[in-house]
């Protein structure tokens, strides 16, 4: 695997009250990821950027909510969230983002 396309394959922390709860009791993190990312892949990068254990990927795909924009209709983009859950003993630390 590549290390270029990992660094590239998480594109943001998801930061919300359910993304904090989740971490808060079963140490799983929510990112937004690329489109055609894989499990295999999403796994290596967090690996690799924040040098903990993955112990487990679960993937959803969040098809685009269709809105009007005065007469016109549009559509929002889909999006691939990535729900990593880490092995006992490891964690991320969001704080130092900004």
């Amino acid at each position: 695997m590549n290390n270029d396309r990992l660094m590239q394959v998480l594109v943001s922390p998801v930061v919300s009250e359910k993304s904090t709860l989740a971490a808060d009791a079963v140490r799983q993190f929510v990112f937004r990821v690329l489109p055609d990312a894989s499990k295999p892949e999403i796994r290596r990068a967090v690996e690799l950027m924040f040098d903990v254990k993955v112990d487990a990927v679960r993937v959803v795909n969040i098809k685009g909510k269709r809105k009007r924009f005065g007469r016109l209709m549009g559509r929002r983009n889909n999006i691939r969230k990535a729900y990593v859950r880490l092995a006992e003993g490891s964690d991320i630390d969001f704080g130092g983002i900004a």
